[in-house]
């Protein structure tokens, strides 16, 4: 009995001929990579811009930065005060970061293990913080830092970005809090840990990811914010790279190259925060999405 006949037998038909069209399969692959391809050139060509300005020369007129250049970058950082915004803007976003979480994670840990009154009513004032904009908080702030001589500190911008991060960030570490299994800080305290101690030794190590996550969302908010600095810094080796920028643009013209490269070294940090830290930036948002 031949492979064919015992198919027969067995299948009662075999198929022969042309392999099945996958027409339709590719039609749909395609329907999804189009736009999606669409979507990323959309969104690299002004980065294609800024990288074309940053390094090339300032005569050139090609569409592609060659020979490369760094003249832009030397000038931006010596001439300009990019050394100084630079790391104003690290100091007040690494700061803010540290100062959010601290407050922050106990917030969070209140209100997703202890039951007190008014909780619900806490968490929705909370909530309801994020539709107020920030242009509403510069004349008390203003005010504030006025009276306490704080106007033309780091430290006003410092408190400000704290203030306005804290609210989302307590509701983020609230659900990521939420989702650690209290079975595990029972069995801490029967162990004779008291609560702040099950806390630190149970408890955090499980947040790692999502303090990352939420760390990097303060971080990226008060580097980029520029309302804060505008309003509150004077003196211009005080300045953030956001009023760094504007402050590139001139009242006759605007000098594309510098402001190319003050666009590059504003984006340094942020890509290696997304690029080394996207691993715990996932995990941290799954960690917030997924009962477990």
């Amino acid at each position: 009995m031949t492979t064919t006949d015992f198919a027969v037998r067995r299948h009662g038909a075999v198929t022969t001929g042309a392999p099945r069209s996958r027409g339709p399969r590719n039609t749909k692959h395609m329907r999804i990579t189009l736009p999606l391809i669409a979507y990323g050139i959309f969104t690299l060509i002004p980065f294609y811009w800024l990288f074309l300005y940053a390094f090339k020369e300032p005569k050139s007129t090609g569409w592609f930065p060659w020979p490369l250049t760094f003249e832009n970058f030397v000038f931006a950082w010596n001439d300009i005060g990019f050394n100084f915004f630079f790391w104003n803007s690290m100091i007040v976003g690494v700061l803010t970061t540290v100062f959010t979480l601290l407050v922050a994670m106990p917030c969070g840990y209140a209100l997703a293990r202890l039951r007190f009154r008014g909780k619900q009513a806490f968490m929705l004032v909370l909530l309801c913080t994020q539709f107020v904009p920030g242009a509403l908080m510069l004349i008390p702030l203003y005010q504030t830092f006025n009276v306490l001589g704080m106007i033309n500190s780091l430290t006003s911008l410092v408190i400000a970005d704290t203030v306005f991060h804290l609210p989302l960030v307590a509701l983020f570490m609230t659900s990521f809090i939420g989702n650690v299994p209290y079975a595990l800080e029972e069995a801490a305290q029967i162990d004779g840990c008291s609560r702040v101690q099950a806390f630190r030794r149970v408890v955090l190590p499980q947040l790692g990811p999502a303090t990352v996550a939420v760390g990097a969302f303060a971080f990226l908010g008060s580097w980029n914010n520029f309302l804060f600095a505008l309003m509150f810094i004077q003196q211009q080796n005080k300045f953030t790279i956001p009023v760094g920028l504007s402050f590139t643009i001139g009242e006759f013209g605007v000098d594309f190259g510098v402001l190319a490269a003050g666009g590059v070294i504003a984006a340094i940090p942020v890509i290696i925060i997304f690029a080394y830290m996207q691993k715990f930036l996932v995990g941290g948002l799954n960690s917030g999405a997924i009962k477990g």
